[in-house]
C-alpha cells in the first residue's frame, strides 16, 4: 500500500481495488456534470481561454437545454469560488424570491391549507440569469455570448437524449400535460423522448439569444419578463413587473466547520447546507474510522445523526434577511457534543426534536469546474421538482421553478411565506481543504444532499477513500424527518442491514446504484504538485472530461 496525499486515498493493486471508475487527472482544466455533452463545452470554453467560471456558465446553460426537468434559466443557482490568485472563497446565493404579493392569507382565500407543490402559486422569481451575470462580471474572462453559444446551437439542432435523463423525463409525463406549453414545448406527440430520440427546443434557443443580446436585463426586465409576466397573468398569479426587476443575487460568505483536520465549508441559509456541518459535527464524536466504511456501526452514527441535524435544519433556517439563524450557536463544537449525547449506538431513535443552541453572535443538477490555474467552482442548480412547477411561459422554451413549494403557511415557522423572502433551499455546492489540497463537491437530491455530503466527507477522511470511491460508495439516504424508516443500496453486505435492523432502523433497499441517494461530481486540486483530479458519479449519465 503506498499512501497518498489527502482527498487521494491510498494507492492499491488495480485487481483489490472497490472502485469501478478510475480519477481523471491532468495538469490542465477539467469538467465533472453528468452529461458528457456539457462536460465537452466546458472543456471547450476552457480551451478557447476562459476560465473555471466561464466554464461553469457554459455548462449551466447546456444542462438547461440536456436536462431542462432539472435545472434551466428559470431556476435558482448557488456557487461556491475559490480563486486561486487570493486563496479566497466567494459564495454566490442567486435563489429568488415570493412574489410580493403572495401570502398566506391570498393562498387561504384559494382554499389553500398547505404551500402548493406545483402550478402558479409554487413559482418564485428565478435567480438563476442574475448568477449567470454576477459570476461573470466579477470573474470570468467571456462575455454572456460566448458561452451561451453552444447551447443556442444545442437547442436549435437537437440532441439524443441519454438515458437517466429520458427515465426522469418519462416520470413527467403527466405532469407536463397538465399546462399546454409545458407539454407542447417538452413532449413529443405527447410522449416524453425515450434514449436516444432527437429533442429540439427552438423556444429556447430564442430566450438564450435574448440574454446573448441583451444580457440579465432581457429576463428581468425584457421580452422574456414581459412573457413570464402575461403567462402569470393568464393563470391567476401574483408575479409583478417590480418583483422580476428589483430582483438581485447576493454575495455570501462561505460557513464552515473542522473535520479531523480538514475545513469543510457550505453556503449559509437560507441553504440546508449547514446541515452537512451539524452532522459532521455530531459525527466526530465517534471513531467512524475504526468502524469501518459500510459497517453497521458507521451508518447507525451517520442515520442518527443526519436526524439531529435535520431536525435543526427545518427548526431553525430560513431566509436570514426575514428571521435571524442561529448558525454560530448552531455550528458551535459544545453544542454538538450535548446533541450527539443524544445518540444511542444500540438503539436508533424514531422521534427527534430540535435542540436550543447556544447564543452567539452573528430537483437539480450540480457540477464542478477547476482550470489550469486552480480557480475552482462548485455549482448547482436547480427547478426544484422535475420540470419545476410545471408552468412553462408561452414561447419561451423552459420550466419555471417551484421553489415556493418549500415555504410554511403556519405563521410560527420562520420559514412561513411573505413577500419578497427566500424560502428555506435544498441545493447546496460543497468545498474541502487541507493543506495544499482543495475539493469542490456535491451530490444532488432534494433532502437527500447535506446527509449525502457528509457520508462522502467521511469516506475521503475516516475511510481514506480518493474521491471516486467516495463517490461510488454505498450510501443512504432518509429523505423523510421523523420515524425510524431508511433507504439504502442493495450493495450494503446482508450482515449490515441484519445489524442495523437489529438497532431499530426500518430498512428500504433500492438498487445497487440508487437514483435515491443522489449521484454527485469532484473535483480535487493538489497546489504542491498542480496536479488536478476529476470524478463522476455512476448514478448519472455524466463524466468528468480533462481539457485538451
Amino acid at each position: 500500500m503506498l499512501g497518498l496525499r489527502p482527498g487521494l486515498g491510498t494507492g492499491a493493486r488495480a485487481e483489490d481495488r472497490g472502485q469501478a471508475r478510475s480519477l481523471v487527472m491532468t495538469r490542465y482544466g477539467i469538467v465533472a456534470a453528468e452529461q458528457p455533452l456539457a462536460c465537452q463545452i466546458g472543456t471547450r470554453i476552457l480551451e478557447q481561454g476562459g476560465n473555471a467560471i466561464d466554464a461553469a456558465v457554459a455548462v449551466n446553460a447546456a444542462l438547461g437545454v440536456f436536462a431542462p426537468m432539472a435545472n434551466g434559466m428559470g431556476g435558482d443557482l448557488f456557487a461556491i469560488i475559490y480563486e486561486a490568485k487570493t486563496g479566497k472563497l466567494h459564495g454566490l446565493n442567486a435563489s429568488g424570491w415570493a412574489p410580493a404579493g403572495l401570502s398566506p392569507d391570498l393562498l387561504r382565500s384559494k382554499g389553500l391549507t398547505e404551500m402548493p407543490q406545483s402550478g402558479i402559486n409554487s413559482v418564485t422569481v428565478p435567480g438563476a440569469v442574475d448568477g449567470w451575470d454576477k459570476l461573470l462580471r466579477r470573474f470570468g474572462r467571456k462575455r454572456l455570448p460566448d458561452v451561451l453559444a453552444p447551447a443556442i446551437r444545442y437547442a436549435e439542432e437537437g440532441f439524443p437524449v441519454t438515458e437517466i435523463f429520458s427515465s426522469y423525463w418519462v416520470d413527467s409525463e403527466r405532469k407536463l400535460l397538465r399546462d399546454t406549453n409545458a407539454a407542447r414545448t417538452f413532449l413529443l406527440k405527447g410522449h416524453a423522448p425515450r434514449p436516444g430520440e432527437m429533442f429540439r427546443n427552438p423556444e429556447l434557443a430564442w430566450s438564450l439569444r435574448q440574454i446573448a443580446r441583451n444580457g440579465r436585463d432581457a429576463f428581468y426586465s425584457g421580452e422574456i419578463a414581459r412573457r413570464i409576466l402575461a403567462t402569470s397573468r393568464e393563470l391567476g398569479g401574483s408575479m409583478t413587473a417590480e418583483d422580476l426587476a428589483s430582483f438581485s443575487s447576493q454575495w455570501v460568505e462561505p460557513i464552515s466547520t473542522t473535520y479531523h483536520g480538514w475545513t469543510v465549508y457550505e453556503l449559509p441559509p437560507n441553504g440546508q447546507g449547514i446541515g452537512a456541518l451539524l452532522m459532521l459535527n455530531l459525527m466526530e464524536r465517534f471513531p467512524l474510522a475504526e468502524f469501518g466504511p459500510g459497517s453497521a456501526n458507521a451508518f447507525h452514527v451517520m442515520i442518527e445523526a443526519k436526524k439531529l441535524a435535520y431536525a435543526d435544519v427545518v427548526r431553525y433556517v430560513c431566509d436570514p434577511q426575514a428571521n435571524r439563524v442561529p448558525v454560530a450557536g448552531l455550528l458551535a463544537k459544545q453544542y454538538a457534543q450535548g446533541r450527539a449525547g443524544l445518540i444511542d449506538r444500540a438503539r436508533a431513535n424514531c422521534s427527534v426534536d430540535a435542540g436550543q443552541p447556544p447564543p452567539m453572535g452573528t430537483d437539480t443538477t450540480y457540477f464542478c469546474v477547476v482550470d489550469s490555474e486552480g480557480n475552482m467552482v462548485s455549482y448547482i442548480q436547480s427547478n426544484y421538482n422535475s420540470f419545476g412547477s410545471g408552468v412553462v411561459a408561452r414561447g419561451t422554451g423552459f420550466a419555471l421553478q417551484n421553489r415556493g413549494g418549500l415555504f410554511s403557511l403556519d405563521p410560527a415557522s420562520p420559514n412561513v411565506l411573505a413577500g419578497h423572502k427566500r424560502p428555506l433551499h435544498t441545493i447546496i455546492p460543497a468545498f474541502m481543504t487541507k493543506g495544499s489540497v482543495r475539493i469542490a463537491f456535491g451530490i444532488m437530491g432534494g433532502w437527500n444532499q447535506a446527509q449525502a455530503h457528509a457520508q462522502f466527507v467521511s469516506d475521503i477522511v475516516d475511510h481514506q477513500m480518493n474521491i471516486q470511491a467516495a463517490l461510488e460508495a454505498p450510501r443512504f439516504t432518509k429523505q423523510t424527518f421523523p420515524g425510524c424508516d431508511v433507504e439504502l443500496e442493495a450493495r450494503v453486505p446482508e450482515n449490515v442491514r441484519a445489524e442495523l435492523a437489529a438497532k431499530g432502523h426500518q430498512l428500504q433497499i433500492r438498487g445497487a446504484f440508487a437514483s435515491a441517494v443522489g449521484g454527485g461530481q469532484a473535483i480535487l486540486r493538489d497546489f504542491d504538485s498542480g496536479i488536478n483530479y476529476g470524478a463522476s458519479d455512476p448514478r448519472k449519465d455524466g463524466a468528468a472530461l480533462p481539457q485538451r
